[in-house]
């Protein structure tokens, strides 16, 4: 039994692992093809059906490129920065529960074996997962202070004060979330929103805090109108300046990994995670593996509609400026952060 655990573990994280990144191969290609829509043009559309092969010509392309290192005296801290920022973006996915459980049958061999597609439940998962994406930000100052580069180093400043600033609110934003769900575990929230066949989700209970928690994610993932650590009028293009093919090929696969986890992260935490209409429903008639199938391919919708409003609000909304981006942290989004927690506080005490 302890090797059939080993086998599944290591199998669903190759699984995870593949997903994450076809996703983040297949969201260039998607950001051009909405960039395009938006614009009344047709996006790729000459590499394979539809330009389905753009985003694999475009990876060969960039990582056959020739490995350029600027005269910098930290030159294992350049190579490092990009390493970090890819690592950290891949570590999130591990506690993500994408379904319920599968039962699994093989004569002779298993009886009734359970498999969970999710590779690790932690009872204090929300923690693990703030603590991860509070070490984003280090790819991105090492790798922009290792460059020897004005624009670059400005560009990890930047991105190293947007980060503590958002956190703080997104952190208050998930006391209030911890709060009423009672729970750290991603598996225990998910759980909780099955009520009301399968509708019971968190953001019909706290809107704000989906709000709050929202604007902070864009923050997180250096997307537009928040990417002021790389914006391309100001700084050339910021912290990956002086990159070119792994290393900036890193910095960019990190960035739509990271839009994938916060996607999937959102899904869970405020729109029942692997939860549908009528999932017990379909537990009861179809069986608990075809409900958790449904339910896996749930997930992975709700996750691609995150993805398409992130490059949505990208090609719609301009950059703001870096005094406006410092007054929506501290002087908006904290205040209503606080006084979120204070609001949940009391109707928790009220109606429970």
């Amino acid at each position: 039994m302890e090797v059939a655990i080993i086998i599944e573990k290591l199998i669903l994280i190759v699984l995870v692992f593949a997903v994450t990144m076809l996703f983040a191969l297949y969201s260039t290609y998607a950001e051009r093809k909405v960039a395009g829509f938006l614009q009344d043009r047709y996006g790729p559309n000459r590499a394979g059906i539809f330009g389905l092969l753009q985003p694999i010509c475009d990876g060969t392309k960039l990582f056959a490129k020739e490995e350029f290192m600027p005269n910098t005296p930290n030159k294992i801290l350049f190579i490092c920065g990009p390493a970090i920022a890819m690592i950290v973006s891949l570590l999130g996915v591990a506690l993500i529960p994408w379904g319920e459980e599968f039962i699994i049958s093989i004569p002779g061999l298993l009886e009734s074996y359970i498999v969970k597609p999710y590779i690790a439940d932690v009872n204090v998962g929300i923690l693990y997962i703030v603590a991860v994406l509070s070490t984003s930000v280090y790819g991105i100052i090492i790798g922009g202070w290792a460059s020897n580069n004005k624009y670059s180093l400005i560009g990890g400043i930047r991105a190293g004060a947007q980060m503590i600033s958002y956190e703080v609110a997104m952190g208050l934003s998930l006391i209030a979330l911890i709060m009423m769900t009672g729970s750290l575990s991603l598996v225990d929230i998910s759980e909780q929103q099955g009520g009301w066949h399968g509708m019971q989700w968190n953001v019909i209970y706290q809107p704000l805090t989906f709000l709050i928690f929202l604007v902070c994610s864009f923050a997180e993932c250096n997307r537009t109108p928040f990417d002021l650590a790389e914006c391309e009028s100001e700084l050339v293009n910021g912290h990956h300046t002086e990159y070119s093919s792994l290393g900036m090929g890193f910095f960019m696969f990190s960035e739509y990994a990271s839009m994938f986890f916060s996607s999937a992260f959102i899904s869970v935490l405020f729109f029942g995670g692997y939860n549908y209409p009528f999932i017990d429903w379909v537990r009861e008639n179809w069986g608990m593996n075809i409900a958790s199938g449904i339910g896996v391919l749930a997930m992975l919708g709700k996750t691609a509609f995150f993805i398409f409003f992130y490059m949505w609000v990208r090609w719609t909304i301009p950059r703001f400026r870096y005094d406006q981006l410092m007054n929506l942290g501290w002087k908006i989004l904290l205040p209503l952060a606080i006084a979120n927690i204070f609001l949940v506080g009391i109707f928790t005490l009220i109606f429970k």
